[in-house]
């Protein structure tokens, strides 16, 4: 029998394990327990036991599962089984497989030009309300920045993705998502009347009776919105979504489309008013356009954006870790990971590595330039869209959406903190600030 390195053991605090150093702090945490411990150790977070593993090589082995030993619905299932039940992310093998083939068809090019065109816009109707009529944001000298984008891009995803104007209806949806995404991390796990859980599952309710009362007309009419594209879509082979598995997809989407956007392009925007120098590089580049919306053939031009976007998704990843569950005994780096464990891997430990990213801390889009490409010195370096069979099917749209929102903002406005300002972060279950980003907008057209 092959002698095995021992996995060190530090279940934090009684009862609730790391689970509060993990939410306030999930990349100090993990790199305060890699100095203990090294890159592998067992935990508990509240009454689950789970294995963490850092590094690229842990993140390739786990999320490109070649030889199929870890299991995404099982890992997810936990986590969001109660209040996203049949997302994609949370599937495995043919199930998986099926389900992707179908959905690839509302995200093939030809549907992504049509919401590009949707959205501009709406995009533009959207930011013109930040500010009134004399110039000064909306809401006095400054302005909360997430919830105006969360709000734009909500209402966006209504558009392009339900094809129906929200209205007076945006703001019990919104509290619905808010609610589903918070029941992932609730400690207790029941429904409890009042608690996060109970809330989730309420929530979902919401979700499905408002999808459930649109089916119909859905599935009667060929319209250019995902959800009338699930209804009519048909893979090569003939395959089609039930109503279930098109109510399931279309809650889960709608929560991940509007809120890893929203988190990207806030913390964009407070990277660009820390660094006011690449933000003037990149009005500069969106004015060389010539546009006041991006095209679809532009989305390639704005290479400087590119790089900015990428950076911002570096430093501050909308998903900081992932989990599986291990269904067979697998070995790595000569640790046994049995068979029926969490393992729980962690891209934004790998994206502020030293040994593969320049003073990692550092705000750097240079560094995803041709002269560096330091995100090609591991295939699984950069990891924000996750790897393997289940890398978001959405990271083509979610990016047009991030690059078209912004260029228009930089046509728009230019905006500022004060040098002292650092924004406090929430990095799980999705990254946010946790004030609300204030920023002092001016308009400059």
């Amino acid at each position: 029998m092959a002698a095995y390195k021992p996995i060190p053991i530090d279940n934090g605090l009684p009862l609730l394990g790391h689970s509060i150093a993990m939410f306030r702090d999930v990349l100090g945490n993990v790199q305060s327990l890699e100095r203990r411990h090294g890159p592998i150790w067992q935990s508990r977070l509240g009454s689950m036991t789970m294995i963490n593993m850092l590094g690229p090589d842990a993140l390739e082995l786990v999320l490109k599962n070649r030889e199929g030993n870890f299991s995404s619905k099982l890992g997810w299932d936990f986590f969001i089984g109660r209040v996203f039940p049949g997302a994609i992310m949370a599937m495995d093998g043919d199930d998986h497989r099926y389900q992707r083939r179908i959905m690839q068809v509302a995200f093939r090019r030809s549907a992504l030009h049509a919401y590009l065109q949707q959205m501009s816009p709406a995009i533009d109707l959207g930011i013109n309300r930040w500010v009134d009529q004399t110039g000064k944001p909306a809401t006095g000298n400054s302005l909360l920045v997430f919830p105006l984008i969360k709000q734009l891009t909500l209402d966006l995803a209504a558009s392009v993705f339900m094809g129906v104007e929200l209205g007076a209806k945006a703001a019990s949806l919104n509290r619905a998502f808010v609610s589903t995404v918070a029941a992932s991390l609730a400690y207790v796990r029941v429904a409890v009347p009042g608690l996060k859980m109970w809330r989730g599952i309420q929530g979902r309710k919401l979700l499905v009776e408002r999808f459930r009362e649109l089916l119909p007309q859905k599935r009667a009419t060929h319209t250019s919105d995902f959800f009338s594209e699930f209804c009519h879509a048909r893979s090569e082979q003939g395959e089609q979504f039930t109503d279930q598995e098109i109510v399931d997809h279309m809650i889960f989407l709608m929560m991940a489309a509007h809120d890893t956007t929203t988190s990207t392009l806030t913390t964009m925007m407070y990277l660009l008013a820390k660094h006011p120098e690449w933000q003037e590089r990149l009005r500069e580049e969106a004015r060389a356009i010539d546009k006041p919306f991006l095209e679809y053939d532009d989305l390639e031009v704005v290479e400087t954006l590119n790089r900015v976007m990428r950076e911002a998704l570096r430093l501050y990843p909308p998903l900081s870790s992932m989990p599986r569950m291990c269904l067979r005994d697998t070995v790595f780096q000569d640790y046994l990971l049995p068979a029926g464990t969490m393992i729980g891997v962690f891209p934004i430990h790998v994206h502020h590595m030293p040994s593969l990213w320049t003073d990692p801390y550092r705000f750097d889009p240079a560094r995803f330039g041709l002269a560096r490409q330091e995100d090609k010195r591991h295939s699984f370096a950069w990891t924000p869209f996750g790897g393997g069979a289940h890398m978001c099917i959405g990271q083509h749209f979610a990016t047009l959406q991030v690059k078209a929102i912004m260029h228009q903002l930089l046509l728009r406005y230019r905006w500022t903190v004060p040098d002292e300002y650092v924004m406090p972060y929430q990095l799980v279950p999705i990254a946010k600030p946790r004030d609300g980003l204030p920023i002092t907008l001016q308009r400059i057209n």
